[in-house]
């Protein structure tokens, strides 16, 4: 410790600039940004009967922590240059080399401190930011309307029979013990033509197929309906084609997602694209840790050599080349294009030996 941080009150001099320096600008950055994008959304949510003020401020409450989470490594980045062109303008930089500080050592307190962001992220993430998605988006789902009772079941579901097509309003449970209700399975001809509506409220597991009751038949051709009570629907259709039709990486924490892709390997579905959201949950908050060392160019050379802007530039240049490299490398983990823990972890990796050349050529 004592070699990483020569001097205790430098490290923290240090920290306590760059922590607010990044969250001043993550403040304005969010500020600026939920303002922008409530302009362009209020007039949706108003739009809804019965919407008013208090409905505008669940909507800024949801979409905040999106925000948040979104351009928290930008800000270290942006904080991390500014602290850094700070130090180097009023020669600060200078006196800590000149008393034997390596350029590591230098930047030992805002990597420290960037850990720290980074743990906390991943906390934020996990406990905030995927539920207030989870919820913006069934909210979105309904139009901003009003919501359904919340009780961990999924909703408006489509799964295909055949050349039928079923729709369940809800679905609660798991396994054989899955439940359906607000059933509506669509008859349709080879062609695709509809044949037949029958819809029932709510619907078991039964052998290979669904007993649902007390149902009821629209026939198209006639235009007459036929009340049938219980009956057997969706022969060959599994509850997990229900229970696991959407799975949204983004609104489940890191246990609820590794849950769910272990439930959809037992069902035999692909899980490629969601085990690279996995990862990712993991190295989007270490992407933190990295811009103390993408940004530490703007540290090093002499403030009056008219190059520091220059720096900056560079600094701030590999910061949004990582941040582009890494939604590319994401992309393609979705497309199947990259293995899921290459696409999370490879910019990240590949980052870090250029951060670390880049600070080796230059200054050590």
């Amino acid at each position: 410790m004592t070699a990483m941080f020569p001097s205790r009150t430098v490290a923290i001099y240090m920290a306590r600039l760059f922590l607010t320096r990044t969250f001043g600008i993550l403040f304005g950055l969010v500020l600026v940004l939920q303002t922008l994008d409530l302009l362009s959304e209020s007039g949706r949510v108003l739009a809804t009967a019965g919407n008013g003020d208090a409905e505008v401020w669940r909507y800024v409450s949801l979409r905040a922590p999106q925000l948040i989470s979104t351009f928290l490594p930008f800000s270290v980045l942006l904080g991390t240059i500014l602290t850094l062109i700070t130090m180097n303008a009023n020669s600060e930089i200078v006196a800590l080399k000149a008393s034997g500080l390596s350029a590591h050592q230098v930047l030992a307190p805002l990597v420290i401190a960037s850990v720290g962001i980074a743990i906390v992220t991943f906390a934020f993430n996990d406990r905030v930011v995927s539920r207030a998605t989870a919820e913006l988006s069934a909210w979105q789902k309904v139009n901003y309307g009003q919501m359904p009772i919340d009780r961990g079941n999924r909703s408006n579901v489509w799964v295909r029979a055949g050349d039928d097509l079923i729709q369940a309003d809800t679905i609660g449970g798991r396994g054989a013990g899955a439940q359906l209700g607000g059933v509506t399975l669509y008859q349709r001809n080879p062609d695709g033509g509809l044949r037949g509506l029958i819809s029932a409220p709510r619907g078991v597991r039964a052998g290979d197929g669904w007993r649902i009751w007390p149902a009821k038949r629209f026939d198209v051709a006639a235009g007459t309906v036929t009340r049938l009570g219980a009956t057997i629907v969706g022969r060959g259709v599994t509850p997990d084609q229900f229970t696991l039709a959407s799975v949204d990486g983004d609104a489940l924490s890191f246990k609820g997602l590794r849950e769910a892709i272990g439930d959809l390997k037992e069902a035999g579905r692909p899980t490629k694209s969601l085990e690279g959201v996995l990862w990712h949950k993991l190295s989007g908050p270490l992407s933190s840790v990295l811009m103390p060392l993408l940004g530490a160019v703007a540290a090093f050379g002499i403030a009056r050599s008219g190059a520091l802007f220059i720096r900056a530039v560079i600094g701030m240049g590999l910061g949004f080349a990582y941040f582009v490299a890494d939604s590319f490398a994401l992309a393609m983990g979705n497309l199947g294009a990259y293995p899921p823990f290459l696409a999370a972890w490879a910019p990240f990796l590949l980052f870090l030996l250029i951060g670390e050349a880049v600070l080796l050529r230059t200054e050590e």
